[in-house]
């Protein structure tokens, strides 16, 4: 195996600086995933980080973003449902977007 570069600096200080940049951040352990995920934030200076634990993963995430953290989880019945947390990430992440636009006009 061989390291990759990271990317996320480079792209939100030199290729596109006024760009809606998100990333995720994935850990195994709950007591220090939001701590990382706030650190990639003041590091790499982008908006938003979806956040989760590996165990729950396809049920919880956190929208963390410099002023906030928001919890993304899905219900019992919406499991049942066949409801998948992207769905969630996406309808918040989208509106994040168009405020993002919005107060950059």
């Amino acid at each position: 195996m061989k390291m990759v570069p990271k990317m996320l600096f480079p792209l939100v200080k030199d290729w596109a600086p006024k760009a809606f940049v998100i990333s995720f951040k994935l850990e195994t352990d709950s007591s220090i995933v939001i701590d990382r995920a706030r650190s990639a934030l003041e590091v790499y200076r982008h908006q938003v980080v979806v956040a989760n634990i590996l165990e729950s993963r396809r049920s919880f995430v956190v929208i963390v973003t410099k002023d906030s953290e928001t919890k993304l989880l899905l219900s019992e019945e919406e499991v049942e449902k066949g409801i998948e947390i992207e769905e969630k990430i996406v309808v918040d992440l989208q509106s994040r977007h168009t405020a993002f636009i919005q107060n950059k006009n």
